[in-house]
């Protein structure tokens, strides 16, 4: 069957593809982003710098877990590095950013402006390679504070149920999920394995991270969001704004 080519016609304009999967328009996705982790980065800066104490009984802030206290240097800059590093480095979050706050490269399915060419993650951007390291750190912070939330809840050698107590245990969860669904995690269970079924419990592990990795993105903010939430109902308890009593 002989082949036919479409008749030469007038030149077409260019088309912006858009994501199938959603009716929102383009620029609301990055605003959301800009505007939250904006939002995130100047409370968890005046949280950091100007502010010495984060706890109020049995609740402990997730930034100062663990305690340390050093005279002169505030208590948070000792904690809060290592799961900025780790988020700042997270794929998922280097996307967001990426697209929202310098706007480049834009999308996958949209013209790119003209700004030179996209050289990636080098140059000033190679700290990204510490995203590994930082998993490490933020694993171990993960662990205290799950402490935490168990040592409130078993307060001074007597059971302390509170409103306190329900949020700490919904933030360490959903930062569990969001550490623990890390890429560099799955990489650490499953990769470099040319061999599956040779390595079963590692296998296993791989699947269940794989599990979180799906919804990574969902995770991060769901995590950010609780984290936020954690320190602002225990710092509102330290300013007296939220009576004493049942609510904590």
């Amino acid at each position: 069957m002989a082949l036919t080519q479409p008749a030469a016609g007038p030149a077409q304009r260019p088309v912006t593809l858009r994501n199938p999967y959603s009716s929102l328009p383009d620029w609301v996705y990055p605003t959301f982003v800009v505007c939250v982790l904006g939002l995130f980065s100047l409370y968890a800066i005046w949280v950091v710098f100007f502010n010495t104490q984060g706890r109020f009984g049995p609740y402990l802030s997730p930034f100062y877990s663990p305690e340390v206290k050093v005279w002169l240097i505030p208590p948070a800059l000792w904690v809060a590095w290592a799961p900025l590093a780790f988020r700042l480095t997270c794929y998922y979050y280097r996307k967001a950013y990426f697209r929202s706050f310098f706007w480049h490269p834009r999308s996958c399915a949209a013209k790119e402006p003209s700004r030179g060419t996209y050289r990636g993650e080098t140059g000033f951007w190679i700290f990204n390679n510490f995203h590994r390291f930082a998993f490490y750190l933020t694993a171990a912070q993960v662990g205290f504070l799950w402490y935490d939330v168990f040592t409130a809840i078993w307060y001074h050698g007597a059971l302390h149920l509170g409103l306190g107590d329900l949020i700490m245990l919904i933030n360490v969860i959903c930062l569990s999920g969001y550490t623990f669904g890390c890429h560099a995690f799955r990489h650490l269970t499953g990769g470099g394995l040319d061999c599956f079924s040779c390595h079963r419990a590692r296998y296993r592990l791989w699947k269940g991270v794989t599990v979180l990795n799906v919804k990574h993105d969902t995770w991060a903010w769901a995590s950010l969001f609780t984290v936020g939430l954690t320190d602002l109902y225990i710092r509102l308890l330290i300013f007296g704004v939220i009576p004493h009593g049942a609510w904590n």
